[in-house]
Order: C-alpha cells, then structure tokens, then sequence
C-alpha cells in the first residue's frame, strides 16, 4: 500500500501545515439569511449575465433573476425570497466594481425553494443535459468559476475515457469538500453518473488525498456494482489538487504545456461541482447557495456553513464571531486566495472559504524582501519545473515579454509553492500575477 501511494504524487510541491483540525470533524450547518443580498451578475469566467428583473419586483427562492448572455454564460438564481432594491454597481473582492443585483429578503421568508420541478435526467440526450445545466447556472466551485456546461462539452474530434473527480483539498484550512464527501456522498456519486453520461467516458476515478481516508471509506461502501466509478488515493501535498497535477498522478498522462486535458483523453471537475449536479438537475434547480469553510485564528465559531450566494462577508463573520479588519481576511485558501478589500463584498459561486487571521499569525507578515541567495528552493517546489527566481529577477527588471518567450511564464499556475519557500520572503508568485496582467493587456 505505501509503495503504490508513493507513486500517487507528481515530483516537487509542498508539504504546509494542513491546520484543517478546526472544522473537519465539524457537520455542515445553515446561518440565517442576511437581511441584504448581493447578486453580482458575473460570478464566473465569460460573460455577464443580463438582468430579468426590475426595481421593486417581488422574486421567490430559485426564480431566475438573470439570463445567460451567450454559451460563455450562466444565468442567476434568487438566492431568497425578497424584493428587488435595485441593479447597481458594488464593489467586488478583485477590486473594481462590478454590475449586481440587490435583493431586501422578506423579514420571514423561509429555507424552502420555491421555484424548481422534476426533471428526468435518464432519458435526456448529452446535448439536453449541457443545456439544462447551463440554465442551472453551475460552475465550477473549486475557485475558478468555470461555467460546467462548458467544460463538460467535449470537443467533437476528441473522445473522452476517464473522468477525474477532483477530491484532494489540498489548501491549508478548508474541508468543504472534506465534509461534502462525507454528507452528501449520494448526491456526489448522481453527479458523476450524469457527468459520465455527458461525457462518454469509459469510467470515473475520484482522487481523495490520505488524510481523509474516512471520505474514501464513505464513498465506496456507496458506489453501486454497476458503477464504472473507483476511488484512489493519492499522496496528501500541495499542489495535489492542480488539474494536470492530478491527472499526471493518477493516469501517468501529461497534458501537453498550453493543452487542455481533452487532449489526452479526461476531463476532470471538482467533487463540490459534481455533488451539486446531482442535487439541482433532478429538481431543475438554479445555484443560489454553496458550502464555504469559515476558520482561521480570528474566528471563534469556526464550521462549514451553507449560505446563500450573495451574502455580505460581514454579516457572516458577526456570527461567527469575528470583528478584526478586513485586510486580515482571504477569500479561498491560503496559498492561492486572494485578501479582501470590502466586507461588504458578497459571497459569490468560486467562493470556497473566507479565512481570518491574526496580528502577525500570516507567514512572512512584517518580515523585509531582501535579496534572493539563490539557494534553489523555489526551483525544487515547484511543481511545473519551472524557474520561479529566474522568473523573480526578470519581473524585477519588467522584461514581461521574456518571462513569458523563454521562460514559460504562462505554465504557471499561480500556486504559491515558490513563494512559501523562499527564505528571502520575495513575494514570487504576485511578481508573476503582474506580469502576466500586463502581458495580457498588451495582447488586448
């Protein structure tokens, strides 16, 4: 068993503290609604969504607010019953404004969707099920916002044999999946089944790291005899969860640099994603609601807690106990998240975590850059084998065009590894989120 889990990784990566003690043996949990809801009309990658509703119109729980403008983009649903206040401009966590609607939730309005119906799913053609999907309005809820019917539309000149399911969790701090994989395992494993049936797959694996064997052990004892569905366990690091990380672990395949995992035959989704497909396409449901980890040393009532998409930061960290600033707070993980400038920004459909810490409790906080020893640690973490104090001293000098000509630039996935490492506390990895930024607005 170790010498086949040895090989279950991909070379370099990490090894952070998991701190992941304070909520993954906690059961997810409901807070109440928030008064205010904020419902930003681009919550994924691709186009905004356009409004259906007008000032003062009355909207129940799940009615759509929102069409999809094109295939590049979902609809939204109203989170809660209420009124609609208005459509205007609010802040976002990535800085500028963004067009939302804003929805005052009646004083009583109950848990209750009121607005779904059956849908028989087992007797759709793929091209149904994409469709119904997309008018679901679900993307993928590992932190890149993706729209799912996207992704799950294979190429026509491409066939697709295994479906990964993304289970790993690797971020230091979350357990949504964690808890997902343990509660809502049947509605992960109708999910993948409707997935697999889209897909044309052969089979599906779902990759679980070991420091949640008690996950693997649920799903198994579920999965039907008929089911082409097996679960492996691969080696808990960081970044095990990357998409090409996982297939490279798993398959032995490597997605070709620039490439899609199509390409080789896969597509993968995350477990949150899936778990979700198998709940709103048999009701014919939208996405109002996700489950986020709230943790981190300033909170004092940490959990996973399902809430309504749209719900200001601040109203779910006065019930769970935190009153500190919002630039000790990140939205996601740790390594990859990113801070929060507003707590009056939403919670919107990647949101996978809202973590806050204390004075000093960051690593490297207060710490000075100084220069970089070459010591070669950034070069051994990171996963895609690239040069990050290469990269580091180019961004430097801002020769954008070179890091990205002759070093690779775009291989980079942002994962921090280099960063953590660097004994010089050179901010690596938010050098290169410039340079690509600038690099794109020169495309542009």
């Amino acid at each position: 068993m170790l010498r086949s889990l040895w090989h279950k990784t991909f070379p370099h990566g990490i090894h952070p503290r998991q701190e992941k003690e304070q909520t993954q043996a906690l059961p997810i949990r409901r807070l109440p609604f928030s008064p205010r809801i904020i419902v930003p009309l681009s919550q994924h990658l691709g186009v905004p969504a356009i409004p259906l509703v007008h000032k003062g119109q009355e909207v129940v729980r799940g009615e759509p607010i929102a069409v999809a403008d094109g295939f590049m983009s979902v609809p939204m649903h109203a989170p809660v019953t209420g009124v609609v206040e208005g459509i205007e401009l609010t802040p976002t966590s990535r800085g500028p404004k963004s067009e939302a609607i804003i929805l005052k939730t009646h004083h009583a309005a109950s848990q209750q969707v009121m607005y779904e119906g059956d849908y028989s799913w087992e007797s759709a053609t793929p091209e149904e099920l994409i469709h119904q999907i997309q008018e679901s309005g679900l993307v993928g809820l590992g932190g890149a916002g993706f729209p799912s019917h996207v992704k799950l539309q294979v190429p026509e000149d491409h066939r697709i044999d295994t479906f990964i399911v993304n289970g790993c969790e690797c971020e230091p701090y979350l357990t949504t999946d964690h808890r997902l994989m343990l509660e809502k395992s049947d509605a992960l494993l109708l999910g993948i089944r409707i997935a697999l049936r889209i897909s044309g797959a052969d089979e599906a694996v779902i990759g679980i790291e070991d420091n949640k064997m008690d996950a693997v052990e649920a799903i198994r004892t579920r999965i039907r005899p008929e089911d082409p569905i097996r679960v492996e366990v691969v080696r808990t690091k960081y970044p095990q969860g990357a998409e090409k990380l996982l297939i490279k672990a798993l398959t032995g395949r490597e997605v070709p640099a620039g490439g899609f995992p199509f390409e080789v035959g896969i597509v993968v989704n995350n477990v949150a994603t899936l778990a979700l497909l198998g709940e709103l396409l048999p009701k014919r449901r939208g996405l109002i609601e996700r489950i986020i980890t709230i943790a981190g040393p300033g909170i004092t009532k940490p959990g996973n807690y399902l809430v309504p998409l749209g719900t200001p930061i601040r109203f779910l960290l006065e019930r769970v106990g935190y009153f500190g600033e919002a630039n000790r707070l990140i939205l996601g993980g740790p390594m990859m998240g990113s801070t929060v400038a507003s707590l009056d920004v939403p919670i919107t459909k990647p949101t996978s975590a809202i973590l806050a810490f204390d004075q000093g409790s960051t690593r490297g906080e207060g710490e000075e850059i100084s220069p970089c020893i070459h010591c070669g640690r950034c070069l051994d973490a990171c996963p895609v084998h690239l040069n990050p104090s290469m990269l580091g001293r180019l961004a430097a000098k801002r020769q954008y065009a070179t890091m990205e000509e002759r070093f690779n630039l775009r291989e980079c996935f942002e994962c921090g590894s280099c960063s953590f490492v660097c004994p010089s506390h050179i901010p690596l990895v938010q050098y290169f989120r410039i340079a690509k930024s600038i690099q794109r607005e020169k495309a542009a």
